[in-house]
């Protein structure tokens, strides 16, 4: 039986046990439930820091380890299902459930409840924090340090309504192949943090988001929708304009969508391959 690598938790023939009868593998194990404590973790696809970065993770998001190797740790992405390797260090067991999520593009954590302490990170939206205490406007996250509370809402409420206005925060964040943070994107990763900021669950990868919502016809297209080229996506801030993060401009731009469509075809990448409203 055949199975997505990027979604199936199985390597040199260990698998998840709830996997067994499913994927055929030597061995079958529980997955320990770590978090991540880095503000960010590339995830890749071999062990090795020279390896290709195929995602990443935020801060304080859930990452089930099937097994480690080398400082290099083998697991799921709990968020979005996506699997590879992170470095060990980058994890720790959870402290606490995470209570609230970072709604600001981008935020630090201060070493003390004061601005004018060192900062101890810098991290991304949607990043989850689990408060431990609160002091006047600053609230301390276990693993971090402590928030501007202005920044941070409760995991589950506040959410966003406009992804595509999310989607304009990013406007000249650098292309990141494998990003999916505020210092540097890939185009599916801009569609899933903007979508993830609305309380909108959203997969990985452009071949897995060209099959959420329902198909439209070009002449539908309006603000939030979806266009898709092969390996490539970007969203609609009206019916004539598009966001995206893309390897040409090497940033996230706005480009008239006919534009876009002339200039992907003249390169040899093909026409639109799907339009789709989330």
């Amino acid at each position: 039986m055949s199975f997505d690598r990027r979604l199936t938790l199985i390597h040199e023939g260990t698998a998840a046990r709830v996997l067994e009868g499913v994927v055929a593998a030597e061995t079958y194990d529980d997955p320990i439930a770590m978090t991540c404590v880095a503000p960010s973790a590339p995830l890749r696809r071999h062990r090795d820091d020279g390896a290709e970065q195929e995602s990443l993770l935020l801060f304080g998001e859930q990452f089930d380890v099937l097994l480690e190797r080398d400082g290099f740790a083998f697991g799921r992405l709990a968020r979005d299902g996506y699997v590879g390797w992170v470095r060990s260090d980058a994890l720790a067991a959870p402290a606490l459930s995470p209570t609230h999520r970072v709604t600001a593009l981008r935020t630090y954590a201060f070493s003390r409840p004061d601005i004018k302490s060192p900062p101890v990170g810098l991290y991304s939206l949607n990043a989850l924090v689990a408060v431990e205490e609160a002091d006047g406007r600053f609230a301390r996250a276990a693993h971090a340090g402590w928030f501007m509370t202005d920044h941070l809402a409760p995991v589950g409420s506040a959410f966003r309504t406009d992804p595509a206005e999310v989607a304009t925060t990013f406007l000249g964040a650098p292309y990141l192949w494998g990003g999916r943070e505020s210092l540097g994107l890939d185009c599916s990763g801009l569609v899933q943090q903007a979508l993830l900021a609305c309380g909108r669950a959203c997969p990985r990868d452009t071949d897995m988001q060209a099959k959420i919502g329902q198909a439209i016809d070009r002449a539908a297209l309006d603000r939030g929708d979806l266009v898709f080229w092969k390996g490539h996506v970007a969203m609609m801030l009206d019916a004539e304009r598009m966001i995206h993060a893309n390897a040409h401009h090497m940033a996230v731009t706005i480009e008239p969508l006919e534009a876009a469509v002339a200039r992907i075809e003249a390169a040899g990448n093909g026409a639109p391959t799907a339009y789709r409203r989330p």
